[in-house]
């Protein structure tokens, strides 16, 4: 999807939230993502239903929500701009009348309670329908890498990613090595494994998004890196 401008509105979907003002629970989860405040993605937040979620394709891509067609809850004129970063999973026991939001075909949205406050003039509103498109996502820094996985196992997290944000293909190459396309684990998690002979190489990574745009980061990784270690590449 291109989104290097606003993609059109679309108006199908609703939105509830998680947590307090405080932020509550920290919705790690489905898309492999640790610390959400260390790794920048803060509040600025949303689980994201079946019908959005797209089996963790739809990890770090940026939604811009508005809440509508709701004058006694909606805040008019006010938007947030959110990453996805979680699964909001269907609960099958429940018909989608009845508290079943995230079960197929509904798009939904469970948002940082900061963020639903934002688009609603009070949190009792509960779940509010609303407006949403696809935006650019505006990072700092570069694109992070975490090396996960033994001497066996290349495991790498892909996070801090601007442009669309949702990768579609990762590829890595170490210093003896051609490149080699990773496959999608879970999440924006990747792995490539019975590839050893990467330990003691320096890494260099190929990150493609869902608009089909490129960007290389050359040689990232130093020859010495260890697992659990992350390092900083370039950006889009």
């Amino acid at each position: 999807m291109m989104v290097g401008a606003q993609s059109q509105w679309a108006y199908d979907a609703h939105a509830t939230f998680y947590g307090d003002m405080s932020g509550g629970e920290t919705m790690k989860g489905a898309c492999g993502y640790g610390d959400l405040n260390q790794q920048g993605y803060g509040l600025k937040t949303a689980a994201l239903s079946t019908a959005l979620f797209s089996d963790g394709a739809a990890c770090g891509a940026c939604y811009e929500i508005e809440c509508v067609d709701s004058p006694k809850w909606c805040a008019p004129g006010r938007r947030v701009s959110i990453t996805a970063t979680n699964f909001c999973p269907p609960n099958p026991a429940l018909p989608n009348d009845n508290g079943g939001w995230c079960n197929p075909p509904r798009k939904h949205f469970d948002l940082s309670m900061p963020m639903f406050v934002e688009i609603t003039k009070d949190y009792h509103a509960g779940i509010v329908p609303v407006r949403y498109r696809r935006v650019p996502c505006f990072k700092i820094g570069g694109i992070r890498f975490e090396l996960g996985g033994n001497p066996n196992f290349l495991m790498v997290l892909v996070f801090n990613v601007g442009g669309a944000g949702d990768v579609s293909s990762l590829e890595v190459k170490g210093s003896r090595t051609g490149w080699m396309g990773m496959v999608r684990n879970w999440g924006q998690k990747w792995d490539l494994p019975g590839q050893p002979q990467l330990v003691g190489q320096a890494l260099s990574f190929r990150v493609t998004l869902s608009d089909r745009r490129s960007v290389v980061s050359d040689d990232v990784a130093p020859a010495q890196w260890q697992f659990g270690q992350t390092v900083e590449g370039k950006q889009f």
